[in-house]
């Protein structure tokens, strides 16, 4: 069976030659080569959502990859998707980087200028490796074929729209549905998670912010479990401690929070910050969140617009959720998605804070009765988002117990 490797790198004269000498190796496959970090990572989430098999068993990095650096993209491709070997292409082959490539989750190493021999010795080691983990896993292949968990961020287009309780709610409905779920404040300067939930805590985002290489013991450390069984990672609360939140420690924070639970909500507030917009380019959904008026209107369009000045996120990859909507406003959802050209979610929140002020002030947003119109619109947005498992989508709003991500780099 011929290997199927990958190649994926921003220069095209480099992958060019990098792709001429693949198709010379035996047996090899060279499929058509991606240019940036985030195609492909979408590729492979695509092959991986048909078949693990349909994924290639070798992904040939260049170092000049971009906008996320190489060693950062090899992370992530080794959390998501652990039968696929990585090999790094490099003009750098000292020991110091081998050993950074290899804790990053490479499988080999590769010299600039490219050496026939050499590649070839590489790609076959790491595809029988690919095979072998393929062949072990065997039936067993539900232990791999969730590529990991599906990431939601949550921002604001102002402050005061409703983005922080759009994000407990979804995260709630996820949880009562069965799913493993963490929720995560990266509102770093002004996260109110903690408040609307009325929780004490000591550990927080910044304290992972310095951590390289976040292993398993050591984010459960850094997590609180709350009542209702969300994993709660915490913004700081000192605001001045949010700067040490940088947006490479964002991206390695949401790529081992995405190995470890099945959802992902990532509160991000409505100021963008590097980690904010990191975990935004990252995510599998991208929600802004606004309310039918004029002011919160233009907030979203300039947000949808500095996005995709950015190259956080296209508009067309954003989907806005209408909260505090009534069926009387001049504004209504049909007009929002014409103005900021993203995607709509199907689901309109209504407007009726009279159902949200007392667990609102006692901070017990977690047991916001279950006959809440707000509530139940939450939740069903959380079941149009694929948050919550099929067979509890339909009676998702029983649960609850006692209430039922610096700037993205621009290409070069």
């Amino acid at each position: 069976m011929p290997t199927r490797i990958l190649p994926a790198g921003a220069d095209p004269d480099a992958v060019r030659s990098l792709t001429t000498l693949l198709s010379q190796l035996p047996d090899a496959e060279p499929q058509p080569p991606v240019t940036d970090s985030t195609q492909l990572v979408d590729t492979l989430a695509r092959l991986a959502a048909e078949s693990v098999g349909e994924l290639p068993e070798v992904v040939v990095v260049h170092e000049r990859i971009g906008p996320v650096p190489a060693l950062e993209l090899i992370r992530e491709v080794a959390l998501r998707f652990p039968a696929v070997g990585v090999i790094l292409v490099t003009t750098d082959a000292s020991p110091g980087l081998f050993a950074a490539a290899m804790d990053s989750g490479a499988r080999g190493l590769v010299a600039l200028p490219l050496s026939y021999e050499e590649l070839a010795s590489r790609v076959q080691a790491v595809a029988q490796w690919s095979t072998g983990v393929r062949r072990h896993l065997g039936h067993g292949a539900e232990v791999f074929a969730g590529v990991g968990g599906t990431v939601v961020t949550v921002s604001g287009a102002k402050g005061g729209v409703g983005a922080t309780l759009t994000a407990i709610q979804l995260a709630l409905a996820a949880q009562a549905s069965g799913r493993p779920t963490a929720l995560v404040d990266l509102d770093l300067q002004t996260g109110d998670i903690a408040s609307y939930l009325d929780i004490q805590f000591r550990r927080s985002v910044a304290d992972l912010a310095a951590i390289t290489d976040i292993s398993p013991r050591v984010l459960a450390d850094a997590v609180f479990r709350h009542d209702t069984g969300l994993a709660l990672l915490l913004a700081p609360g000192e605001g001045e401690r949010g700067e040490e939140v940088t947006d490479r420690a964002a991206r390695q924070l949401v790529s081992a929070l995405r190995s470890r639970y099945e959802v992902v909500v990532v509160d991000c507030g409505a100021q963008l910050s590097g980690a904010g917009a990191a975990a935004v380019e990252m995510a599998d959904t991208a929600l802004l969140v606004t309310t039918p008026d004029v002011i919160a209107v233009r907030a979203a369009k300039r947000t949808v617009r500095m996005w995709d000045r950015l190259q956080i996120r296209k508009a067309e990859e954003t989907t806005v959720v209408v909260n505090r909507h009534t069926r009387s406003t001049e504004i209504q959802p049909a007009l929002v998605q014409r103005i900021t050209g993203t995607a709509l979610a199907r689901t309109a929140v209504p407007a009726n804070f009279k159902e949200l002020q007392a667990v609102v002030d006692a901070g017990r947003v977690h047991e916001l009765d279950a006959r809440s119109t707000v509530k139940q619109a939450l939740w069903g947005l959380a079941g149009e988002l694929g948050l919550v498992r099929a067979a509890d989508e339909g009676g998702s709003h029983r649960g609850g117990g006692r209430g039922g991500v610096g700037f993205r780099r621009r290409k070069e």
